[in-house]
């Protein structure tokens, strides 16, 4: 019988696949949704980044509400409009039907761009999952909003808006040597997209990092925090405050009973700012050398670049490539030659530190027999 977090693990693989270079976006809504944190998405339009949370949200079974915001978009767009029989009753009710308030995973693009009335309502969704207008007083079944924009926005206002988004990345195009990549995926797109698992899932591994005792890695998060701010990183005593339910959550996606050094690397995706995620990266190098998931491997790579993050990437890349069947053998044997090339020009063949010689020993068993 599956558990809460494998089936999580087989959702993220379902959403991620044919996504490229987008797999750590697809984790990170994962990861947010069990921490009950929000996430904003900065960079330019067409980067996949609706396409990564709405693929997210199918392989999870979610309800999902999507949105693209403007300068004039009306509250009822986003919340529901108000019930006519109900107000010539004198009470003023919305109907929510369909909209944000009864959503589990939301997407708001350019979520900057809403009126004051909406960003003030979105505000009290966010913060507390509650929808009050008039005479509605909804609780709100939201997990995760994740918010997308070009840019992080200068005003204070919004400033103290983006702030509710605790979890930040930040995306560009994909490098020219990765078109081919793209272009294939693009061309060849899954089409499984039935969920591998819950929103019930998300609940219970939700439960079990809120239970978690973090006194054995709070010495290290506050270390991580002091490091950070020596280092001109903004990080407020909220955000702080946060950490502890990211690397609780990253424990518990983990299967680990109780966060360890391994579970520290959501705290880079904490910073608020691009320049300060690349400082934190450098900064905490020497505390995340640890860092790695077992499912979340590309969005605890992006975060640490470590030793056994990396390990972790590699070994999953040949599970992936040993266990795809394949009518293709010139492909087949390729593929297999790559993985093999990328542990080797890492990673010590014959050191036993990283966990990697059976699997090794497995891709060169199958070199030899394609």
């Amino acid at each position: 019988m599956t558990t809460p977090s494998a089936r999580l693990r087989a959702a993220i693989r379902t959403a991620s696949q044919g996504l490229v270079a987008r797999e750590a976006l697809v984790e990170l809504v994962v990861l947010a949704a069990v921490a009950r944190e929000h996430l904003l998405v900065i960079g330019p339009p067409g980067t996949a980044k609706s396409e990564a949370v709405r693929r997210a949200s199918r392989a999870l079974g979610a309800r999902r509400f999507e949105y693209l915001l403007g300068r004039f978009s009306e509250p009822s767009e986003l919340f529901g409009t108000v019930d006519l029989q109900a107000l010539q009753a004198g009470r003023v009710v919305t109907d929510t039907t369909g909209m944000l308030p009864e959503a589990e995973i939301a997407f708001l693009d350019e979520v900057f761009l809403g009126s004051t009335a909406i960003l003030n309502t979105l505000l009290g969704i966010l913060a507390e999952r509650r929808f009050r207008r008039g005479h509605t007083d909804l609780v709100c079944p939201l997990r995760v909003c994740v918010g997308a924009s070009n840019a992080l926005p200068d005003d204070v206002e919004l400033q103290a808006f983006a702030d509710r988004f605790v979890l930040r990345v930040f995306t560009e195009p994909l490098p020219d040597p990765r078109l081919e990549e793209l272009l294939e995926a693009g061309w060849t797109r899954s089409s499984s997209d039935g969920p591998t698992a819950t929103v019930e899932d998300v609940d219970a591994l939700a439960e079990t990092a809120r239970a978690m005792d973090l006194s054995s890695v709070r010495p290290a998060l506050a270390k991580a925090v002091r490091i950070l701010r020596s280092r001109g990183v903004e990080l407020s005593d909220r955000r702080a405050v946060k950490l502890q339910t990211l690397v609780a959550a990253a424990a518990a996606l983990a299967d680990r009973p109780a966060p360890t050094l391994a579970d520290l690397w959501p705290v880079v995706y904490a910073v608020p700012t691009e320049e300060g995620q690349e400082v934190a990266r450098e900064a905490l190098e020497a505390l995340l050398v640890e860092a790695e998931s077992p499912a979340l491997v590309a969005a605890a790579l992006e975060a640490s670049r470590s030793p056994a993050a990396r390990a972790r990437a590699v070994a999953e890349a040949a599970e992936m490539v040993l266990s795809a069947p394949t009518d293709d053998a010139e492909g087949q044997q390729l593929r297999l030659e790559g993985v093999l090339r990328d542990m080797d020009a890492a990673f010590d063949p014959d050191d036993p530190a990283h966990g990697l010689r059976e699997v090794r020993t497995r891709l060169m068993a199958a070199l030899d027999a394609s």
